[in-house]
């Protein structure tokens, strides 16, 4: 496998971060990814709080070490005036500024919208909150684990006669992590079309992502639904709403996905299993009909699946061209050839700070270029390793005010 390790069309972007936990440092992995200078700002002495999650050994989490990848950890105290200069001069040195702050918080340090444009006009902010920077709720704190049900997701996810349950992952974050870096892009797109022509005023280079609003851009058709035909839509375990068949099913040795509801797809599925009665079932050739019929052909297809391994029943359900895969767990994901031949899990010796752990593994950059996952420059850094070099490249500092402020920040925490 040839992997393209000059491939970085943002290289030249610098990018300042001053967001914790996973939203607005998702979004500065992914610009980092493909080539950004991600200056990651970090508090004294504890960092972000996301190197203490998920803590199993050490003082840095693997969670943090693939959150915050490819990117540079400055340790600068925003309490300060010192710190918050700092952040001056970097915006003015920088692209784009994320941040994932309670709304407010940057104006109450003196670091509000139009300060950060005083210091550099061209500059594009990217803003993540819980509700957005405007509006009755703006002033709101909220994780994701709020945002998701006030987007209407929770409400989606689980068995019907059940309360609503979580995804396993912070997938509000996430999502409006992806949309934060989608905005800055577009953002930095249009200021690099426009450069010597029209300026772009102020508010319309600020990104404003909203947690709660993430989450309702991908509930699709729900409001819709709603307000045309009065639909209140239900959870439905592992189905999908009006989509039939298409469900999890027990086999000998565990379990598989099939997504057998394609009008066409569904005649072969049920000769596969066979049941060719109900594939030529005129009651059951659209997606409407079989979702009122939905219970009678999992009972079918879970029949037929407890008498097969999960290999047996997917080698056939493959050759019919019924779309079908596995459950996977983290130790099938890790072992499985198709992720291998992608460079999807690349492999990484990692200090906890006590021992090095050997071949540890992190999923790779999405989207692919060149046949192949880009290969992950560095993992999340320890806390501050790179402010010296930032005070003095970026900033200009001599090697003697780099370490007065770096001292004077580390004594303003004790």
């Amino acid at each position: 496998m040839t992997i393209n390790t000059a491939v970085a069309p943002l290289q030249g972007v610098r990018v300042l971060e001053l967001g914790n936990y996973i939203a607005a440092p998702t979004a500065g992995r992914m610009l980092a990814d493909f080539g950004a200078e991600v200056i990651k700002v970090e508090r004294p002495r504890t960092g972000d709080e996301l190197r203490n999650w998920r803590l199993y050994a050490g003082d840095t989490s693997m969670l943090y070490r693939t959150i915050n990848r490819n990117k540079k950890s400055v340790v600068i105290d925003l309490r300060t005036e010192e710190g918050r200069q700092l952040v001056l001069e970097l915006a003015a040195a920088s692209d784009i500024v994320l941040e994932n702050f309670r709304p407010g918080t940057l104006e109450k340090w003196g670091l509000g919208p139009e300060v950060l444009n005083e210091a550099n006009p061209d500059l594009i902010l990217t803003r993540i909150s819980a509700f957005g920077q405007t509006g009755p709720m703006a002033a709101r704190p909220g994780f994701a684990a709020v945002a998701e049900a006030f987007g209407g997701f929770r409400e989606l996810v689980g068995d019907p006669d059940r309360p609503p349950v979580r995804v396993g992952v912070s997938i509000g974050d996430t999502i409006a992590g992806l949309y934060a870096a989608f905005g800055s892009v577009m953002s930095l797109f249009e200021r690099e079309v426009k450069r010597g022509k029209t300026p772009i005023p102020l508010n319309h280079r600020m990104m404003d992502v909203a947690l709660n609003e993430a989450m309702l851009s991908v509930t699709e058709s729900l409001i819709p639904d709603h307000t045309a035909f009065g639909i209140n839509r239900q959870r439905t375990g592992g189905r999908m709403e009006g989509i039939a068949p298409s469900n999890a099913y027990l086999c000998l040795d565990g379990s598989i996905v099939v997504a057998g509801n394609g009008d066409a797809i569904f005649k072969r599925y049920m000769d596969v299993i066979g049941r060719p009665d109900l594939g030529s079932d005129a009651g059951l050739q659209t997606n409407a009909d079989r979702w009122e019929r939905r219970d009678e052909l999992d009972a079918a297809i879970g029949q037929w699946a407890k008498n097969q391994t999960t290999k047996e029943a997917l080698a056939v359900l493959d050759s019919a061209g019924v779309p079908a895969g596995p459950i996977y767990t983290a130790a099938d994901i890790v072992a499985d050839d198709q992720y291998a031949a992608r460079n999807m899990i690349q492999r990484f010796d990692v200090s906890t700070g006590n021992e090095t752990l050997s071949n540890v593994g992190f999923p790779g950059i999405i989207p692919v270029i060149g046949g192949a996952s880009l290969p992950i420059r560095n993992l999340g850094p320890d806390l501050g390793a790179d402010t010296r070099d930032v005070l003095e490249r970026v900033l200009g500092k001599t090697a003697e005010q780099a370490e007065c402020l770096m001292a004077k920040m580390e004594m303003e925490t004790v």
